[in-house]
């Protein structure tokens, strides 16, 4: 067997250190949100010096945007299939919640930190944020052309809708974690499913 090459080993020992300082700095911002972070606070719960975090973001900035591109890689690895039934995939959502609470935490204070238009990630955000209304609007469009959803449902405003019920339920399971939240997003998704559904006769 070939022995590893010595840079290889040092490659996966950097990658290695990258993730920590990314788990590192996803708790510590959703504890303490980016304004009351400091990469040195970083650095120091990942066990590295604060050179070592620069190797690898060259800046506060550059971090926050790697610790997003996270939850948007987490998304897309979940994603549901576009075509599929959307309320049973809001019934499934619950699922991200324990799976990657420390995603969730830290999207859900990105988020509520970066309402002001100067601040480092709201261009981002609201883009994100548009999209998603799009991707939704987009599914229940398409239900509508199949005749699987009622015709006089606006896609836009159905699909704000969703998005709030999801975005706030982040937020209040993040206040009190004992919420039933699989529970609360079935009933949810049975409630949407009967708005969805095309009305009788018509």
């Amino acid at each position: 067997m070939t022995a590893p090459r010595p840079y290889a080993t040092l490659l996966a020992k950097g990658e290695d250190r990258k993730q920590r300082i990314l788990d590192v700095a996803q708790r510590l911002l959703a504890r303490n949100g980016w304004r009351n972070t400091t990469l040195a606070q970083i650095a120091k719960d990942a066990g590295v010096t604060s050179a070592g975090l620069l190797h690898h973001f060259d800046s506060k900035e550059q971090l926050l945007h790697a610790v997003l591109d996270a939850r948007d890689t987490d998304d897309a690895e979940h994603a549901y299939q576009q075509t599929g039934d959307l309320a049973e995939a809001i019934a499934s959502a619950a699922e991200r919640f324990y799976r990657s609470p420390e995603l969730v935490g830290t999207f859900a204070v990105l988020m509520a930190e970066n309402i002001a238009a100067d601040a480092p990630l709201h261009d981002r955000l609201v883009a994100r944020y548009r999209a998603a209304v799009e991707i939704i609007a987009e599914r229940i469009r398409f239900g509508q052309s199949e005749g699987r959803y009622r015709q006089d449902m606006n896609p836009v405003i159905k699909a704000v809708e969703i998005l709030a019920f999801v975005n706030g339920m982040e937020t209040s399971w993040l206040l009190d974690p004992t919420i039933p939240l699989t529970d609360v997003f079935k009933e949810y998704s049975r409630s949407l499913a009967s708005q969805l559904a095309p009305v009788a006769g018509s």
